[in-house]
């Protein structure tokens, strides 16, 4: 078994895939109006519209109703990162933390709702971890 990706439903394909560009730097490339993909080197954030829900089962999935998933990003430096998205990012749950674990964290929400982590590992156990990852940095722009 291979994980390749995580998919967010949305009620809003372009106002979330432009959210992601921007704080993640990647871009998407668009599939069809309702579904769009953010490729990185470790895994493809898919985004996708109401109307392909019923594709799969109708009523199974609801936009901006997440509880419980955070979809997380290995960054170089999560304080930079911070300074980056701050005046576009509306919702900052809790500015850069050091969690028990070893990695300095930056939890936010995006427009849906839902959480999004950006991290960098700072202890020696963290970052050999995730030493074998290449992380991305979001591209700085003008809002």
């Amino acid at each position: 078994m291979e994980f390749v990706s995580i998919r967010i439903i949305t009620g809003d394909v372009a106002r979330l895939v432009a959210f992601y560009e921007r704080a993640t730097g990647a871009r998407a490339t668009w599939f069809t109006e309702d579904f769009a993909e953010l490729q990185s080197a470790g895994a493809v954030l898919a985004i996708a519209g109401t109307r392909t829900v019923p594709l799969f089962a109708p009523g199974s999935a609801r936009p901006a109703d997440n509880h419980s998933v955070i979809t997380e990003f290995l960054v170089d430096d999560v304080d930079r990162v911070h300074r980056d998205l701050t005046g576009f990012v509306t919702d900052f749950v809790s500015g850069p933390t050091t969690m028990p674990w070893g990695n300095r964290s930056l939890l936010l929400r995006d427009p849906d709702g839902n959480l999004v982590n950006f991290f960098t590992p700072v202890t020696p156990a963290a970052v050999e971890k995730f030493a074998r990852r290449r992380p991305a940095q979001p591209v700085t722009q003008e809002p």
